[in-house]
């Protein structure tokens, strides 16, 4: 099987990159990035030399490159490619609009043209809105997105459903609690902890602390989005969850203490506007369909994850001063004279 992966230099996209090219050694991935702020080619450099592994430097929102990629011989997409950051989508929400809604049909126009086989859209729990103290989201919850980034996501996903019913497009959605693992840009929660904590600098946490998340590890998502590419069932809505639900401040109280830091470093900050309280996800029609359950405890992940990030200060370094950019470009540079010299 060949998969064209978008995203692919993302987070939790390049952990299912390694993932897949782990685990079915007769795949082939294509894998197309924009490369902007959150994407970083580090995070493949110990597959850089994998001739299964192409990594192409493109947009999902341009037609052109999508199209030439999905002509040769791609039998199904899984699309990471997203702007997935709320705070962002506050201050600005236009390149979510562009990314997460029209790089979505973009993908699915062309993957319906080159009547690609199976279509993944990787969504997130954030669509369903917030709970309150009780219950948990299941694939019926009404879609009630709240902050500009969960909007575009739930307008993506209602395309990828209006395919499917109108065209009869092979697609599948999953939706997935808070990731965390190796290599998450250092905006999001986890790491951002462990980067200030590892620095001695206050760690801010917003409001009261008391904003609920259902944890999951990254490497669990990707054995789930494993299991609905090859057994999912075209149409159908898979939530992924952890069942691992913790407020916010115990995460950074745990993160301090394996750290040996002083809680004195707890800083609590004004609450974002719109602020989702709870998250809570039932994943039991994976778990039974699929035969699907998350492995790693939030117990286990939480000091394997912070044991990474000690072992890669300078990955972390480089990322927050911006200089992972230099490593694409030289390697790109390197590709380019390669090229060439053929």
């Amino acid at each position: 099987m060949r998969l064209l992966i978008t995203g692919g230099a993302g987070f939790i996209g390049s952990n299912f990159v390694r993932y897949i090219l782990k685990k079915y050694p007769g795949y082939g991935i294509v894998n197309l990035d924009k490369l902007t702020y959150a994407g970083n080619l580090e995070n493949l450099a110990d597959i850089e030399g994998d001739s299964r592994h192409e990594f192409v430097h493109g947009d999902i929102c341009d037609p052109d490159c999508v199209h030439k990629l999905m002509s040769g011989s791609v039998d199904a997409v899984v699309n990471f490619a997203a702007e997935s950051h709320v705070d962002r989508s506050i201050l600005d929400s236009s390149e979510f609009v562009r990314t997460n809604i029209e790089g979505t049909r973009n993908l699915l126009d062309i993957s319906r043209r080159n009547k690609i086989g199976r279509y993944i859209q990787i969504s997130t729990d954030e669509v369903y809105g917030s709970l309150g103290d009780s219950g948990a989201f299941t694939e019926e919850t009404p879609i009630a997105p709240n902050s500009p980034y969960s909007a575009s996501k739930a307008a993506a996903d209602l395309l990828v459903r209006s395919y499917c019913h109108t065209h009869g497009f092979p697609a599948v959605i999953t939706r997935c609690s808070n990731n965390y693992g190796p290599c998450q840009f250092p905006e999001k929660l986890i790491p951002l902890l462990v980067s200030n904590a590892m620095s001695d600098i206050p760690l801010p946490i917003y409001g009261d602390g008391m904003n609920v998340r259902d944890w999951i590890h990254v490497e669990d998502h990707c054995a789930a989005i494993d299991a609905v590419l090859h057994r999912g069932e075209t149409g159908e809505v898979y939530n992924v969850g952890g069942r691992q639900e913790i407020p916010n401040i115990e995460v950074a109280r745990r993160i301090l203490a394996a750290l040996g830091k002083s809680e004195s470093l707890l800083t609590y900050v004004e609450d974002r506007p719109g602020h989702d309280r709870r998250y809570a996800i039932d994943s039991t029609k994976i778990e039974t369909e699929l035969d699907w359950k998350p492995r790693i405890t939030f117990a286990a992940g939480l000091p394997e994850t912070i044991a990474w990030y000690r072992r890669n200060a300078s990955w972390m370094e480089r990322v927050r001063s911006g200089a992972y950019l230099k490593y694409y470009d030289d390697m790109y540079g390197r590709r380019k004279q390669t090229l060439s010299a053929r």
